[in-house]
């Protein structure tokens, strides 16, 4: 989908409800910025028309010089045979601030439903294919709005919530809880499932991993004074993408650790006019995964900021696949690793059409950004577990 494309979001919404109509979708990867090939059928016309997405009817012979392009050239054809169930890991009770997927799945009409920690816990994963993550904290040390918030109505409510709810689970701590959760998660992962965190619920994630069997939440948080001995205890072998990161477990600073780049405590950023990253190309017929998942009509992407807003390069495993970055610094924007049978994608940011979105901002209005190029990463990751599962050539 290039350029002539009205609205590149919706159109990912077409290709997954054509899919739930066991139709399948041909899913060209660089052919005009990645577009669907998709049989002529009068309800997927109808469907374009009522969305607002711009199709092209083309015969036999123009699909031949279509495929002959892409064998040519640094294109590839992934088919995509069942839309994928959907799943997003939000609390029950609304929070203050918005979450980009559920805004982006809510605007391309793609059908989900919430969990939270009991069903994680409880109920697992069954029929789950992709599961989101965004704005949580599995260290347990509610968001380290603290210093900000710890009066406010809203985070007082959520800490009695969270509190009776890891009680009522059996746990002696919120923060322990939380790290049972991620280990299920990370089981979920490694049994094929597919993971897609923004934003804080990326490092938070890792670092809840790797403090397994660690009391690393301050007093205010649990009660209970931390381990003195919680930086060296760290074990970087159980999480998935971040290594070497050092803790901040001081509750008036707003940040987890040293992962965030730039941080959150000292944001030094160019501002909006001038933050951008760039995406990696890829082999498309050597490497289809991080191909698929960096589709768009542009390579460069206007940056924007988040609890966690990038990833510190140090910080990465070796093993993991960068996808964008920003190459004026050392930030780290998108990554991509698998653990298992399954994968996993981290984006760093809040909501790529809002540049510094805080607590209590109203949601972005997403018909005035269809074409957004960074909501397109997200709705990449969407259709992934779609796609027909090929032998890696390298």
């Amino acid at each position: 989908m290039d350029l002539t494309q009205k609205d590149h979001l919706k159109a990912y919404g077409v290709a997954y409800h054509v899919l739930t109509e066991r139709v399948n979708v041909e899913w060209l990867l660089n052919f005009r910025g990645g577009s669907f090939l998709i049989d002529h059928f009068p309800f997927i016309v109808q469907e374009c028309r009522i969305r607002g997405v711009t199709f092209e009817p083309i015969d036999g012979n123009t699909v031949l010089s279509i495929y002959g392009e892409i064998e040519s050239n640094n294109m590839e054809v992934v088919l995509l045979e069942k839309a994928p169930n959907v799943a997003i890991y939000s609390p029950p009770s609304k929070q203050p601030w918005d979450d980009a997927v559920t805004l982006a799945l809510t605007y391309a009409e793609v059908p989900y439903k919430t969990i939270w920690d009991e069903e994680v816990l409880v109920s697992g994963f069954e029929k789950i294919d992709w599961l989101h993550l965004h704005h949580e904290d599995f260290t347990g040390q509610y968001g380290k709005f603290y210093r900000s918030y710890n009066t406010a109505f809203w985070y007082i409510k959520q800490k009695e919530e969270f509190e009776a709810l890891a009680m009522k689970l059996g746990f002696p701590s919120v923060h322990e809880e939380k790290k049972a959760v991620a280990r299920t998660i990370k089981n979920y992962v490694g049994q094929g499932g597919f993971l897609f965190a923004m934003c804080s619920a990326t490092d938070s994630y890792d670092i809840a991993l790797a403090e397994e069997g660690i009391d690393a939440a301050h007093r205010v948080f649990d009660g209970t004074p931390i381990d003195p001995n919680a930086q060296i205890r760290l074990d970087f072998s159980k999480s998935l993408a971040f290594t070497d990161f050092n803790l901040i477990t001081d509750p008036m600073v707003y940040e987890y650790s040293d992962v965030d780049f730039p941080p959150s405590n000292n944001p030094i950023t160019r501002g909006a006019e001038a933050d951008y990253f760039s995406l990696f190309e890829f082999s498309a017929k050597f490497d289809p995964v991080p191909t698929m998942l960096t589709q768009n009509h542009v390579f460069t992407i206007k940056g924007f900021m988040g609890q966690t807003t990038g990833y510190h390069k140090s910080k990465i495993k070796k093993h993991i696949v960068l996808m964008g970055e920003d190459p004026a610094s050392d930030q780290v924007k998108y990554l991509h690793g698998s653990f298992g049978k399954g994968a996993f994608a981290f984006l760093g940011g809040h909501d790529p059409e809002d540049y510094r979105h805080f607590v209590g901002d109203p949601p972005t209005d997403l018909s005035l950004h269809r074409n957004s190029p960074g909501y397109r990463l997200i709705l990449n990751n969407v259709l992934f577990p779609a796609a027909r599962k090929k032998e890696r050539k390298t």
